[in-house]
């Protein structure tokens, strides 16, 4: 059975590469491997794949049915994390099913009381916290400290099980003087265990050609860092794959975020159907832009029809299994504000990537794939004459959209220094002319300043 765990993850990567999503996938010969990025995790095998739940299992409530151990941390995790949570029930409920990784943020609006809250009366020993903290405003020893002490209190907890750098945009920011000095006095303190760094992309104006992986790689190499949160996901792959066997050769442990790149058509389709109900008379050069993402969106459409993958649900838990199934991943947070967000997270615990999900994935691919702005990506960004940090951008358009962080992404938008994406609507679209991926990002920046600014 261990051989065939990772059938399903094999061909939907093949089929990717070739080309040929969209139909079937295509059976290979036995014991070939693909040529991709992913041919060297197939040594490690996967733990045997979970059978389908019967329809009195969907009755039960959901609870965790894996644990990892997060690298050299030797800290057992549920397989999936809890990522950014507003809601007290919610948050219980899936600290109740076994979720015993918990992901949060200085800069997560309330979510520290939240949690801490929510901690009350539970075996602080049995659940790995972590927090992180931006390398901004006052980052010395002193600076960092007191940060981090702050979190603590809003946390009511004596400690962290990791504190983080997040999102160091450069390469020499990973050495921050001030935090690791002060990562030091908590460690010795007690106050913290383990350091780790977090990273989804950066701002490109103040670190050019900065990548993720490059910040990563370099994060690894570093050797204070003893876990790892980055963006990876089916149609993101190729950042990613890198870092992960880096860190695995150095027993780092690996968590995920953004696994699942599903929605962007749904929520730009329904901006686009807003802006042409309103009849507003724009710039020629907007209105191309927005025309060429309607294009592709309504080939995306027929494709969705014609191979019946409109249950963007389905599509996301394809997408989830596909995380869970890396062999070299320990635990993928995953936000829920709702508790049937929750439950239908909580039942992909244990679960493997099938030959059914790889066509799905595939499929969804071919059809949706040229809609997602690739996290951390931003290799169209030096052809933007004007300097528009288009990756920057669609992350805060992800928050407001798909995890309703509408005012907090309005106001990271907000306080954008320099061009924004209103600049986008007088210009021939360099930045999609730049994209590899095929993306009609110009049409999905003017419509994501409508949506963070709300005009």
């Amino acid at each position: 059975m261990k051989k065939n765990t990772e059938i399903g993850r094999r061909k939907f990567i093949k089929s990717a590469a070739l080309g040929i999503a969209g139909v079937a996938v295509p059976a290979g010969a036995a014991g070939t491997r693909p040529k991709s990025p992913l041919k060297n995790r197939e040594k490690d095998g996967l733990s045997p794949m979970v059978a389908q739940e019967s329809p009195a299992a969907e009755m039960t409530p959901p609870r965790i049915k894996e644990y990892r151990v997060l690298g050299r941390t030797g800290f057992e995790v549920s397989d999936l994390a809890t990522g950014y949570i507003q809601d007290f029930g919610v948050f219980g409920m899936m600290l109740d099913a076994g979720v015993n990784c918990i992901d949060t943020g200085e800069s997560y609006p309330g979510s520290h009381k939240l949690i801490g809250r929510v901690l009350k009366g539970r075996d602080r020993k049995k659940i790995f916290l972590n927090s992180k903290m931006q390398p901004e405003g006052d980052i010395t020893r002193e600076g960092f400290l007191k940060r981090a002490r702050k979190c603590l209190e809003d946390l009511e907890t004596d400690y962290f099980d990791c504190m983080m750098l997040h999102l160091p945009e450069r390469v020499e920011t990973l050495k921050a003087e001030g935090f690791h000095a002060a990562m030091q006095e908590l460690k010795t303190e007690g106050r913290v265990r383990f350091v780790g760094v977090s990273h989804h992309g950066s701002f490109w104006l103040r670190a050019p050609e900065q990548s993720m992986d490059r910040v990563l790689l370099a994060a690894v190499e570093d050797g204070r860092f003893e876990v790892i949160l980055m963006a990876y996901n089916f149609l993101q792959m190729d950042r990613g794959e890198e870092v992960i066997r880096a860190a695995k050769e150095k027993k780092i442990g690996i968590t995920l975020m953004k696994t699942k790149p599903v929605g962007t058509y749904a929520v730009m389709k329904s901006m686009i159907e807003k802006l042409e109900k309103e009849g507003k008379e724009v710039d020629p050069l907007y209105r191309q832009g927005l025309a060429r993402y309607k294009d592709i969106a309504d080939r995306a459409e027929t494709f969705i029809r014609k191979y019946n993958l409109q249950n963007p649900e389905e599509v996301k838990e394809a997408a989830l299994r596909f995380a869970l199934s890396h062999p070299d991943i320990h635990t993928v947070c995953c936000s829920a504000k709702t508790y049937a967000e929750a439950e239908q997270f909580l039942r992909q615990s244990g679960s493997r990537f099938s030959e059914k999900d790889g066509a799905t994935l595939a499929r969804y691919k071919e059809a949706c794939g040229a809609l997602y702005c690739r996290h951390a990506c931003g290799v169209c960004e030096t052809d933007c004459p004007r300097g528009v940090p288009v990756n920057t951008i669609m992350r805060y358009q992800h928050y407001f959209a798909a995890q309703g962080r509408e005012k907090e992404a309005m106001l990271k938008y907000a306080r954008i220094p320099g061009a924004r994406a209103e600049e986008c609507g007088h210009c021939p679209g360099h930045c999609e002319r730049a994209c590899p991926y095929g993306v009609p990002i110009q049409g999905m920046l003017l419509a994501a300043h409508d949506q963070l600014t709300l005009a």
